[in-house]
């Protein structure tokens, strides 16, 4: 004899002393399942993915000289702070606003996709998809390398700055070229993870994006992590105005934080968010 399947839990009742109002709120205020989270990120990485070149490659231009703000923000404030008493804690700030920009102008930024872009492989397990992630990959950080180059390129050669703001964009510069290869790759697991953990919570995030945003990306600064995109502002105008020679740009920066920010978000962070919601989504 076939046995029936089993019928699923039912919800539990409502709680007869509240208003069909109040019930309705108590299912508004429900936190999102992780696989529901998950799903929704999976489909706006299909969308990414089936988007043109051309409209990826002007997304990421914009995101690269968006994330220039981070740095003329941050820098704008160690001026105006510059021998205050914890100046450099409120000036990492400034290193929030790039990323507001970019995020909430939904312009396409390298580090969310290592997560956003990866998710529908993992549900296909077709690995031929893997191009398409390259593909992706490839347009992305090419636009945001040339929108940070066009950004770097201003702050090293407009004159539009005072000189107290030219002297601690070279400083902020300065700071991060003084990491080893090895200390850029670490950080730069750190700053992956921390991405992917904000394209993470966004869809949970209702009204509170700006919070978050703000939240993770000054954790961010706070910790000297390393990110590809906002560093890569600082290595080039390092190497513009002749501070950092083109090797340590390519070899001590831009690898080794590259392959940090990958590690912390795809390796780390995507796989571990799979793992938790693989059963629910195969079941």
């Amino acid at each position: 004899m076939t046995k029936k399947n089993p019928k699923p839990p039912e919800a539990p009742a409502p709680p007869e002393g509240l208003t069909r109002e109040e019930n309705k709120s108590v299912k508004e205020r429900k936190r999102l399942r992780a696989a529901v989270v998950y799903e929704i990120i999976r489909h706006e990485g299909e969308a990414e993915l089936a988007r043109k070149f051309t409209a990826l490659w002007w997304s990421a231009l914009a995101a690269g000289i968006s994330i220039g703000f981070s740095v003329l923000s941050q820098a704008l404030l160690e001026a105006r702070l510059h021998g205050l008493p914890g100046a450099s804690v409120i000036a990492d700030l400034g290193y929030c606003v790039g990323f507001l920009i970019v995020i909430l102008a939904r312009q396409q930024l390298f580090t969310e996709n290592t997560l956003t872009a990866v998710l529908p492989i993992m549900v296909r397990k077709d690995w031929s998809g893997i191009w398409d992630v390259l593909r992706l990959w490839g347009i992305v950080l090419g636009g945001n390398l040339v929108g940070c180059f066009l950004f770097a390129a201003f702050l090293a050669y407009s004159g539009a700055f005072s000189q107290e703001t030219q002297s601690a964009i070279t400083e902020i510069g300065r700071h991060l070229m003084a990491n080893t290869p090895s200390e850029m790759f670490v950080k730069g697991i750190m700053a992956g993870w921390l991405i992917a953990a904000l394209v993470w919570m966004l869809p949970s995030a209702e009204s509170t994006e700006i919070f978050i945003i703000t939240l993770i990306t000054y954790i961010i600064a706070l910790g000297d992590f390393t990110h590809i995109i906002a560093g890569s502002v600082e290595a080039i105008y390092m190497w513009l105005v002749g501070e950092a020679s083109l090797g340590q740009v390519a070899g001590g920066f831009f690898l080794p934080t590259l392959l940090g920010n990958v590690a912390g978000g795809t390796v780390l962070f995507a796989v571990v968010s799979y793992a938790q919601v693989r059963e629910e989504l195969e079941g």
